[in-house]
């Protein structure tokens, strides 16, 4: 595979123009384009470039907008609505943020509700920020049905992550973690199957339900499986009820695939539980939080999830994702 080393600048920009191209409005490509950013930086492939070329194609069939402008109301107190109107779902979350911090600063915790909006990817990327505020974030969103339940041979749920945030006392993150309540992200095992891998036992079933080391098979008949079994299925349906039910989106069960360039928009939901750390314990929070901090890092080989993560500043990049980046971009 044929590599090339690309800046982090250069990567905004470029995805940026590419939505532009494609029908985004500018403030809107730009936002996107810095999630886009924040995961190449990670090295989260599967939400980063990998999504540009739908993402674009969408925009021309209508099935993601562009240009609407998301609409901030307040139900109650203590919670925040965002309309995102078929639109992406990063401008949504940031015209929402600033009154559902402000809402958790007042009431001690909030929740901010992202509705009918495409799908987010990186969940992290806003729980993240959220903390960066010196708040406890906890979000939830769904995907497409492509799990099954336990003892099951039907997807009913989707991968369904969580992400967690806890930011810490000096300004920066104490603890972060985003993942998937299936086995393995969809992604994954889509990237398997175009490249002739096979995947290892337990990250999903044939038709008939039993273990499959062949990509192909779960995504023809199959399905994935939850993480940790019943354990991982009670988190995917407790994040399919916040994210679909609470939002009033659609259910993992009546989405499209979400690449797929024409369709029914994405109508999805993200929920987001925002907690002043300082509400019950008031300074007693971040000692306790230390305390934990220490126990864990006094072991060599331990530590907080998220604890040792550092963005890169040059990303290495296939240089056909680069190639068609640049196409889309007009480049």
């Amino acid at each position: 595979m044929s590599t090339t080393n690309i800046d982090l600048d250069t990567i905004e920009i470029t995805t940026s123009q590419a939505l532009q191209a494609h029908g985004a409005a500018v403030w809107i490509a730009d936002s996107v384009a810095h999630a886009v950013r924040m995961a190449e930086a990670y090295g989260n492939r599967i939400c980063g470039l990998y999504y540009l070329e739908s993402y674009c194609a969408q925009l021309q069939t209508g099935r993601v907008l562009g240009d609407v402008d998301p609409e901030v109301s307040q139900p109650k107190p203590a919670s925040i609505k965002v309309d995102a109107k078929l639109g992406f779902a990063q401008p949504a979350f940031a015209r929402g943020l600033p009154a559902a911090l402000a809402a958790a600063q007042t009431n001690g915790i909030a929740s901010l509700a992202i509705c009918h909006a495409h799908t987010c990817t990186s969940l992290g990327y806003f729980t993240e920020q959220i903390a960066a505020a010196g708040y406890i974030a906890i979000g939830l969103t769904n995907a497409t049905a492509c799990v099954s339940p336990p003892g099951g041979t039907k997807a009913v749920l989707g991968t369904n992550p969580i992400a967690m945030s806890v930011p810490d006392q000096a300004g920066g993150m104490a603890m972060h973690f985003d993942q998937s309540t299936s086995a393995i992200a969809l992604g994954k095992i889509t990237m398997a199957a175009t490249a002739g891998d096979s995947i290892p036992i337990g990250w999903g079933v044939d038709a008939e339900g039993q273990p499959t080391t062949d990509p192909n098979a779960v995504l023809q008949g199959g399905s994935m499986v939850s993480s940790g079994g019943y354990k991982g299925y009670g988190f995917g349906l407790m994040a399919e009820i916040l994210a679909a039910a609470f939002t009033n989106g659609n259910t993992s069960g009546q989405l499209e695939p979400l690449k797929k360039p024409q369709g029914e928009p994405h109508n999805l939901g993200q929920t987001y539980i925002i907690i002043d750390p300082t509400n019950v314990a008031g300074e007693g929070f971040w000692q306790r939080l230390e305390a934990i901090k220490d126990l864990i890092n006094a072991q060599p080989d331990a530590r907080l999830p998220g604890a040792k993560r550092a963005p890169q500043s040059i990303v290495e990049l296939d240089s056909k994702v680069w190639q068609q980046t640049l196409q889309l971009a007009g480049a």
